[in-house]
């Protein structure tokens, strides 16, 4: 899915994408013009990637792009067609490349262009509360309503009968029809992405959004990060409780319970009909497949086939820690 809301500064030469972003190669590739970043499984012949972990080896080799940031062990795994920029650290290179691409997508300040809703267009379609703020490039379907002292920031969608509560903050992010956002959830705010230096730490930019499917709850004071490079996805009739942390990446399944103060760390994947008790960790980069029953309090740091009942930390299999814990 095309970002809809960061504005993209490309395109590019290589060269020159490449000076603009402070990366040092010494490789001539061809003067071919770069138009986007993307990740490895939906970057194009025209754009560059990134590939820094063996877990994501089998995209590596299939992906289309033209270019891609790596390390001289993995790019072995890419593609003849693909070009291969070798640096130290492939994260920061991409963090810098992206930043170069989308410069607005780094920071996070209020959002100065929001006004008051009972000013603007939106004052005869839909039902709201006091203090409600509304900002540029904002769409609200019908029958929906809009609590006390919310704002809803540049770049957000809503569809039809939705419900947003009071002190909710949302912004780059598309919500389907028929949902319901608790008091005081903040949704699409950029995540928790830096790399860690002496003297300042380094902030990698999300130009990601999030997607909220129809007929799904976020309960009070729940967060939801925007992705980095894709999206974070919450599927169809999918509950949260209260308290659930969604990290940038995250693809949460289809009728999926979630019970509260569970935290997903970034880029792992939910499958459909998962059940996950109070105050789980979720680990990132794990895939949990269909069907799986997650018992409160685990620690998850494993994949997890589908059709699985787990417990514990480590979370393993519940008849086996039913036994060992007798």
């Amino acid at each position: 899915m095309k970002n809809p809301f960061f504005k993209n500064k490309g395109p590019f030469k290589i060269d020159q994408l490449l000076k603009l972003s402070r990366i040092v190669n010494k490789d001539n590739f061809i003067k071919a013009e770069v138009t986007d970043i993307k990740d490895l499984a939906t970057a194009q012949n025209n754009e560059i990637t990134f590939f820094n972990s063996k877990k994501y080896e089998y995209l590596a080799s299939k992906t289309k792009a033209l270019f891609c940031i790596t390390t001289e062990n993995l790019s072995k795994i890419l593609p003849p067609k693909c070009n291969k920029i070798i640096v130290n650290n492939v994260l920061i290179s991409t963090a810098m490349v992206t930043k170069t691409f989308y410069p607005n997508s780094v920071t996070d300040d209020f959002d100065f262009n929001v006004k008051e809703i009972s000013k603007s267009s939106f004052k005869e379609n839909v039902k709201f509360g006091k203090n409600v703020l509304v900002g540029i490039n904002v769409k609200i379907g019908k029958n929906c309503l809009i609590g006390h002292n919310t704002i809803l920031e540049s770049n957000v969608v809503i569809g039809n009968n939705c419900s947003i509560g009071s002190n909710v903050i949302i912004r780059n992010t598309i919500i389907k029809n028929d949902v319901n956002i608790l008091d005081g959830c903040v949704v699409g705010k950029k995540g928790f992405g830096f790399f860690p230096q002496k003297e300042k730490n380094f902030r990698y930019p999300h130009i990601g959004t999030v997607v909220i499917n129809d007929n799904v709850e976020i309960g009070c004071g729940s967060t939801i990060d925007r992705g980095s490079m894709s999206n974070t996805i919450i599927g169809k009739n999918t509950f949260l409780d209260n308290q659930v942390h969604i990290a940038h990446n995250n693809i949460i399944g289809d009728n999926c319970i979630i019970a509260g103060q569970v935290g997903f760390a970034g880029s792992s994947t939910l499958g459909n009909n998962v059940m996950i008790g109070g105050q789980v960790g979720i680990s990132g980069h794990l895939k949990i497949g269909n069907n799986v029953q997650i018992a409160g309090g685990s620690g998850v740091i494993k994949n997890i086939p589908d059709n699985s009942r787990v417990m514990g930390y480590p979370a393993k299999d519940l008849k086996n820690f039913i036994k060992d814990n007798k």
